[in-house]
C-alpha cells in the first residue's frame, strides 16, 4: 500500500478513535467510542490531554498564576492547585500585544486569537506517559522579539519531533512588551526592582515547572534543551546569562537571535517614562498601573510605538539582580560555561526582516542602496563596504547587495561574535551553522530568509507551504535539521547520520555547517565578508 494512503488511513483511524465530530450525524445502532482518557498528574493537579497522530498532547497548562492586577510587573507567583481533572486540550491565552500585519509567507501558519494577562501557560507533546523512559526534553521559546507572538502556533506543533526522535516537546507563553519588560526599578520602591525582566522570570518559572513535572510526561528533567528562533533565540541567549536558570537546562540552541547586549537601567528608565506619559501615570503614582485595564496598557504601547522618532524598547535590562551582565558583552557568561550550544543564521535574513515591511527594497537602484545602508554602516565606510561586497558578489543587484550586507550587520555578525566568545571561554563546545537552501515561493525572491529554519527544525513543512513551498526539497532539509536538533538534545552533539561530520567551532578553523540540499562543512564560511566588516562596531539589535 502506498505510504500516502497508509497515512490517510491512519489519520482516519485516529479521527474515529477521538470520538464524534460536532455537527456530524449520530451513528446508528452503535455508540461511538469515547475518546481515550489521557490523564497525568502535575504538582498542582491532574490534567487531561488528547491523542493526536499517536502523540499525547496537553495544551494550556498553567505554570504560574495570572499576572493581572497586583501581580503586574512583579515576578510570577505559583499557580493555584485544582481538584479533579483539568482539561488541557486547548491552547491558553497569549500575552496582550499590538496586532501585526500578516505577511504572505506566513499565510499557512495559524494566528493567536485570545490575549489575557492569565497567559503563563505551556503545552506538552509526548510519545508516552509513566513508562520509565528518560526522553530528552526540548523547550521551545517563541519568536516575535520580546514584544509579540506566542508558543501556540501550528508551526511549533511538536508532534513530528516526538514521532521522529522519541523526545518530549514543550512550548511556552509568557509576558511580553510592557507587561514583561517595563523597568520601574529606578522610579518606584524595591518591589519593582525586577520589573524590567519579569518576562524572563516567567521563563524561569516555566523551566522550574519542567524540572518538577516533566517525568510525569515521559521526559528527563536532567536532559533539557532550550531552543528558539529570532526573539526566541534572544531569550535563550539571555537565559544563558541568568544565575537563576542554573541547573534548569543543559543544552541551548540560538537560531537567528544572538542577543549580546541588554538595556542599561538608564535606557530602560527612559523608555518606561515614555510609556507612563502615554498612559497618563506619574512616576509617583505607580500603584495606579495595577488598576488600569489591559486594553489601556496596549493603547499606551501603541501610542509610544507610533510616535515620531526612535522607538522605545521593552526588553531585558542589565539590572544587576536578574541579569548581572551583558548578557554576552564583553564575553560569554560564566554561569553557562558548561552548556553546549548551537548558534546559527539563515543566508538572507533581511529579505523578510526588512523587505517584508518595505517591498520596494527588492527593486533598489545604486542611490537607494547607498541611502538605505546609512542605517547600518557609517556614511564614510559605505563606498568601501559596497565595493568590497561587489567584488565578492560581482553579479549581485543593488538589492542583492543590500540584503547581503544587512543580513551580516543585523544578524550574522552577532552570531559570529557569540560563537567566538563561547569558544574562547574554553568550556563546553559550540557549533556554528548557516541555512542556505533557498525557498522557491514567490519566484524565489526571499532567498533563505529569517524564519525559514523554523518549519524545517520542527519537521512541519506540510504546515508551512506559504514559506517553504511544495515538492520534495523542503522535506530533505527538514529530515536533516530536525534529526540534528534531536541528536543534539539527546547527546549534546549534533552529529548524526543525516549530515556530514560537524566539528565544533574554533577561532582557528571557524567550521560552519552549511545546510542545503547537500549539506557541507566549510571552514571560515563567509570569511571575506567577515573581514570586510570586522572594523565596524557591532549593531545593538532592538527586538
Amino acid at each position: 500500500m502506498p505510504a500516502g494512503r497508509r497515512r490517510l488511513l491512519g489519520l482516519a483511524a485516529a479521527a474515529l478513535s477521538a470520538g464524534p465530530v460536532l455537527g456530524a450525524p449520530a451513528m446508528k445502532g452503535k455508540k461511538p467510542a469515547p475518546p481515550p482518557n489521557i490523564v497525568t498528574e502535575t504538582h498542582r493537579g491532574k490534567v487531561r490531554g488528547a491523542l493526536e497522530d499517536g502523540i499525547k498532547v496537553f495544551k494550556g497548562i498553567p505554570y504560574a498564576a495570572s499576572t493581572a492586577g497586583l501581580n503586574r510587573f512583579h515576578p510570577p507567583k505559583p499557580a493555584k492547585n485544582w481538584t479533579g481533572v483539568r482539561d488541557a486540550i486547548a491552547y491558553g491565552p497569549m500575552c496582550p500585544q499590538l496586532p501585526a500585519a500578516r505577511a504572505s509567507y506566513a499565510a499557512s501558519w495559524t494566528t493567536d486569537k485570545e490575549a489575557s494577562e492569565d497567559c503563563l501557560v505551556l503545552n506538552v507533546w509526548t510519545p508516552a506517559l509513566y513508562d520509565q523512559r528518560k526522553r530528552p526534553v526540548m523547550v521551545w521559546l517563541h519568536g516575535g522579539g520580546f514584544s509579540a507572538g506566542s508558543g501556540s502556533r501550528n508551526v511549533y506543533d511538536g508532534t513530528r519531533l516526538c514521532q521522529r526522535g522519541d523526545v518530549v516537546v514543550v512550548t511556552v507563553n509568557h509576558r511580553l512588551n510592557v507587561f514583561g519588560f517595563l523597568y520601574l526599578g529606578r522610579l518606584g520602591s524595591s518591589e519593582y526592582a525586577e520589573s524590567g525582566n519579569a518576562g524572563m522570570l516567567d521563563l524561569i518559572a516555566a523551566l522550574h515547572w519542567v524540572h518538577e513535572n516533566i517525568m510525569a510526561f515521559g521526559g528527563d528533567p536532567a536532559n533539557v534543551t532550550i531552543f528558539g528562533q529570532s526573539g526566541g533565540g534572544a531569550k535563550v541567549s539571555t537565559l544563558l546569562a541568568m544565575p537563576q536558570a542554573r541547573g534548569l537546562f543543559h543544552k541551548a540552541i540560538v537560531q537567528s537571535g544572538s542577543h549580546l547586549e541588554g538595556l542599561t537601567p538608564a535606557e530602560a528608565t527612559k523608555h518606561a517614562l515614555a510609556f507612563l506619559s502615554a498612559v497618563d501615570v506619574k512616576p509617583t503614582e505607580l500603584q495606579r498601573l495595577a488598576r488600569l485595564p489591559p486594553d489601556k496598557l496596549v493603547a499606551g504601547l501603541k501610542t509610544v510605538m507610533q510616535a515620531p522618532g526612535p522607538k522605545p524598547n521593552y526588553s531585558p535590562v542589565v539590572d544587576g539582580i536578574v541579569l548581572p551582565k551583558g548578557p554576552w558583552q564583553p564575553d560569554a557568561p560564566a554561569v553557562s560555561a558548561a552548556i553546549p550550544m548551537i548558534v546559527g543564521t539563515t543566508g538572507t535574513e533581511t529579505t523578510t526582516l526588512l523587505a517584508s515591511h518595505a517591498p520596494e527594497d527588492f527593486h533598489m537602484d545604486e542611490a537607494t542602496l547607498t541611502r538605505r545602508l546609512g542605517a547600518w554602516i557609517p556614511e564614510k565606510e559605505i563606498p568601501v563596504i559596497v565595493a568590497g561586497f561587489r567584488r565578492i558578489m560581482p553579479s549581485a543587484s543593488p538589492s542583492g547587495l543590500y540584503f547581503a550586507i544587512t543580513a551580516d550587520r543585523r544578524v550574522r555578525q552577532q552570531a559570529w561574535a557569540q560563537a567566538e566568545r563561547k569558544a574562547a571561554q574554553g568550556g563546553a563546545p559550540v557549533w556554528l551553522y548557516e541555512l542556505d537552501w533557498k525557498t522557491p515561493v514567490d519566484g524565489g525572491k526571499w532567498g533563505s530568509p529569517h524564519l525559514l529554519d523554523v518549519p524545517l527544525v520542527f519537521d512541519n513543512v506540510a504546515r508551512s507551504a506559504s514559506l517553504v513551498g511544495t515538492g520534495p526539497e523542503p522535506q530533505i532539509l527538514a529530515d536533516q535539521m530536525s534529526a540534528t536538533w534531536i541528536a543534539f538534545a539527546r547527546n549534546g552533539s549534533p552529529d548524526n547520520g543525516a549530515i556530514p561530520k560537524w566539528p565544533p567551532f574554533s577561532s582557528a578553523t571557524r567550521a560552519t555547517m552549511v545546510f542545503d540540499r547537500e549539506s557541507r562543512v566549510m571552514d571560515d564560511f563567509r570569511g571575506d565578508e567577515r573581514r570586510l566588516l570586522a572594523s565596524l562596531p557591532l549593531v545593538k539589535v532592538v527586538r
